[in-house]
């Protein structure tokens, strides 16, 4: 897209002619320039980035083209030639202001420092603030929900997606929840600025959140590490945890998965994907390790799912392994445990939804 800020200037007269030894666009303000190029650019099926404009140049640009009639090619090919020279003359561009700024740094500098500068300058977050609105959860949307006006919600509820927004309604008292649905019939006469006023208060509530110094919930951070730990401080962490915490300790589980876990979680389909992409000698110590340790049911599931030769030279092989200890097969089951988190985050295969999650 074509930044074009540069070229708008102070209104000037009607396009005129040039004279002789001198360029027709020389003759024209900057306005009438941006005209000519934004009308060319629109003629051509270009996508003209006038929303990046402020409003008072949207609102110059447009008058300026309301006031032209028509100019002759020889001009038209002098402004192009000048606006083609001085975008080529242009080494750097910043973005305006610190709002613009932030905007280009977002995710390059930390979240603290983009909050604090905020904060200080009294800077909005540039763009639409519906956009961060739509991205929340409806758990943070029903907050929004309860603590404003009814009129406020109902334009909240008209703004963001309609799943998400029957999700919301179904989170919240009947009456509630009938309430903001009637007072979204009567939005007709809503204002474009008043949704605009109202989706930078809400968005401002954000900047006033806390931080948080982890990404990943708890829950999740706790089940990753348990996922790689050997099974019995596994067991053990888990059975003190539901005695610390029963609905923590019952997240936790749902959202671990292990090497025991493959006949429930895996798709028989998959099991041929799953061994070929592992390490085979990983696959044959941590197969000959579960055998031998109450998990023989994870091996037919696994060798019972492929070619029968591939699986019977398998299991030759996993019979000449003899005894593994405890510390080489955890690792081994734990590293096939990674290549199917692996395939899983790559799309090529999804665990089956735990039977308590399916309901």
């Amino acid at each position: 897209m074509t930044d074009l800020t540069p070229i708008m200037g102070a209104s000037g007269a009607p396009v005129a002619s040039g004279t002789v030894g001198q360029s027709k666009a020389q003759k024209l303000t900057r306005k009438q320039k941006a005209a000519i190029i934004v009308r060319l650019l629109a003629n051509e099926g270009a996508d003209v980035p006038l929303l990046q404009l402020e409003d008072d140049l949207q609102l110059a640009l447009t008058q300026q083209m309301g006031k032209m009639r028509y100019v002759d090619r020889s001009t038209l090919a002098d402004v192009v030639a000048e606006f083609a020279n001085e975008l080529d003359s242009i080494g750097l561009a910043f973005p305006g202001g610190l709002a613009g700024a932030l905007s280009a740094l977002d995710g390059k500098i930390s979240p603290q420092t983009a909050a604090r500068l905020r904060k200080e300058a009294g800077v909005r977050q540039a763009g639409d603030p519906w956009e961060r609105i739509r991205k929340l959860p409806p758990e943070r949307l029903k907050e929004f929900v309860t603590n404003e006006a009814t009129e406020i919600s109902a334009v909240l509820l008209s703004k963001i997606d309609t799943g998400k927004a029957a999700e919301l309604l179904s989170m919240l008292p009947g009456p509630e929840a009938r309430r903001i649905t009637y007072a979204v019939s009567q939005t007709k006469s809503v204002t474009p600025d008043a949704v605009d006023r109202i989706g930078v208060s809400l968005a401002s509530q954000l900047d006033k959140d806390p931080i948080p110094a982890f990404e990943v919930e708890p829950t999740k951070r706790v089940g990753d590490i348990l996922n790689f730990s050997p099974s019995d401080t596994r067991e053990s962490l888990l059975t003190e945890l539901e005695e610390e915490d029963q609905e923590f300790a019952a997240e936790v589980r749902k959202l671990m998965f292990t090497f025991p876990d493959i006949p429930e979680r895996v798709a028989p389909l998959d099991a041929g994907t799953i061994l070929r992409e592992a390490d085979q000698a990983d696959v044959i110590t941590a197969l000959t390790y579960a055998n031998a340790n109450g998990m023989e049911n994870v091996v037919s599931h696994l060798l019972d799912n492929i070619s029968k030769r591939l699986a019977e030279g398998m299991r030759d092989e996993m019979n000449g392994r003899g005894k593994i200890k405890a510390k080489e097969g955890e690792a081994a089951m734990n590293s096939v445990v990674q290549v199917i988190r692996r395939l899983e985050a790559d799309g090529v295969l999804a665990l089956v939804l735990a039977e308590e999650d399916a309901e």
